[in-house]
């Protein structure tokens, strides 16, 4: 196990350059597996998540030619079907949540699919209804086996139809575009999750010959085909890392710029960190933050204090609540911090507390946070990443507070971010990796 040792106090400078999106990346990677003719990705970024789930491809037959560290292509004319049942794959694909996304594709092409008990971040309920029940609308059959603590999914022919999902759920939604345009008819999709990560796999596949209409909506109309054909696809800067490194400036008081962070698609984020009193100026398609400048939480119109809430897109990713939170600890007034989605992302802040900041839990949805200011600051301590929004939102709070701090389990924070200690030590920060 890693930790970081983080000396905390420093003001940073400089520019940094988002890495491409996680979430884009897992979707677009499984998607490759509907189509026996080559696909080439890139701005990849090589984080765990991503770099396990081709090695978990690789396993299954797909040859990947790396190109550059961050540009390969895949090849998935020879996979082996079989293998989906072997103890290896359950092993592998249990390591990481974004192994639930075979399941569309290969059920599309190849008419199976294994799904086993997916791992990830342990930040509450995470269900996967709503994928097992696109795929049974679609005309599939489910089996538990208790054995492998997973479901075989099986369609002779996948035949399309009018499907209302429970949840806007972004990867269930991946899971079932990538299931339907194989499939015989059409499927329309109703409540479909619309983020910038679904709309890219949609653009993705269109160029590979779906046919999908409706694309950044709620309302999916998917026509099936016969089959897809090779395309390349370059992803996205990540939207959660460009909200990160506000924060960063922020709570550190740097001024820095964000380079490259394709402003279209980054919705209401930087309002949202306008909200806290954070100066944030577009240039271009890069974001300059004054974080060096006292920042104050806004109230709403009638004085009530601020709240800041996730929801589906174009509502506030729930990723960057962690980061939300820990930056008002040390701004001027209060701020409610409502994570409506995961019951469990919030129970961090004891860790914060003991920071020194002013944080009322109020439930396991709610957090109220008292802004300190900067009349008191932080203080260093040892403490332990839960999962990987959390531990960056620790390693802001320890690069703001007096003395060296600890965090341990950074493996944890490594899944998503790439390199983190490398790149903030670029802009000045003092992050040591240790054993």
């Amino acid at each position: 196990m890693e930790a970081f040792r983080i000396e905390g106090g420093r003001k940073l400078t400089g520019t940094i350059v988002p890495k491409g999106a996680k979430n884009e990346a897992l979707q677009v990677i499984c998607a490759v597996l509907l189509t026996a003719h080559p696909v080439q990705i890139n701005n990849l970024p090589r984080i765990h998540d991503v770099l396990r789930l081709i090695e978990l491809l690789e396993f299954l037959g797909v040859r990947v030619t790396w190109h550059t560290l961050e540009s390969c292509t895949l090849d998935a004319s020879q996979i082996n079907i079989e293998l989906l049942f072997t103890e290896e794959f359950r092993l592998r694909a249990g390591k990481m949540r974004g192994s639930v996304m075979l399941a569309g594709p290969l059920l599309g092409r190849f008419g199976e699919a294994f799904v086993p008990k997916p791992g990830g971040d342990k930040i509450g309920r995470r269900r996967l209804d709503t994928h097992l029940e696109g795929f049974l609308h679609l005309g599939a059959t489910l089996e538990y086996k208790p054995e492998c603590e997973g479901y075989h999914v099986k369609a002779k022919q996948l035949c399309g139809r009018y499907i209302l999902l429970e949840e806007a759920s972004v990867t269930g939604t991946a899971n079932i575009i990538m299931a339907s345009v194989l499939a015989k008819g059409s499927t329309i999709l109703f409540n479909a999750a619309c983020e910038p990560y679904v709309q890219q796999l949609c653009l993705m596949l269109q160029r590979m010959g779906a046919k999908i209409d409706g694309i950044g909506s709620n309302l999916l109309f998917i026509h099936g085909v016969k089959e897809l054909v090779g395309t390349e696809h370059t992803l996205l800067p990540d939207m959660i890392e460009v909200g990160s490194f506000i924060g960063l400036a922020a709570i550190t008081q740097s001024d820095l710029t964000i380079r490259d962070v394709y402003l279209p698609k980054l919705g209401i984020i930087p309002h949202s960190f306008a909200r806290l009193g954070i100066r944030i100026e577009p240039q271009e398609n890069d974001l300059v933050v004054y974080g060096s400048e006292p920042y104050e939480i806004e109230t709403f119109m009638d004085g009530s204090i601020m709240t800041i809430a996730d929801a589906p897109w174009p509502g506030l990713t729930p990723d960057l609540l962690s980061v939300f939170l820990v930056v008002a600890t040390q701004a001027r007034g209060a701020v409610l911090i409502h994570q409506k989605m995961f019951e469990s992302r919030l129970f961090f802040v004891d860790k914060l507390i003991d920071m020194g900041a002013q944080i009322i839990l109020c439930d396991p949805h709610r957090a109220t946070v008292i802004g300190l200011n900067r009349q008191v600051s932080l203080r260093a301590t040892s403490m332990t990443s839960p999962d990987i929004r959390a531990g960056v939102a620790l390693l802001l709070a320890a690069l703001a507070a007096e003395g060296t701090s600890t965090i341990y389990n950074v493996e944890q924070i490594d899944r998503g971010y790439e390199q983190i200690d490398v790149r903030l030590n670029a802009l000045g920060a003092h992050i040591e990796r240790i054993s």
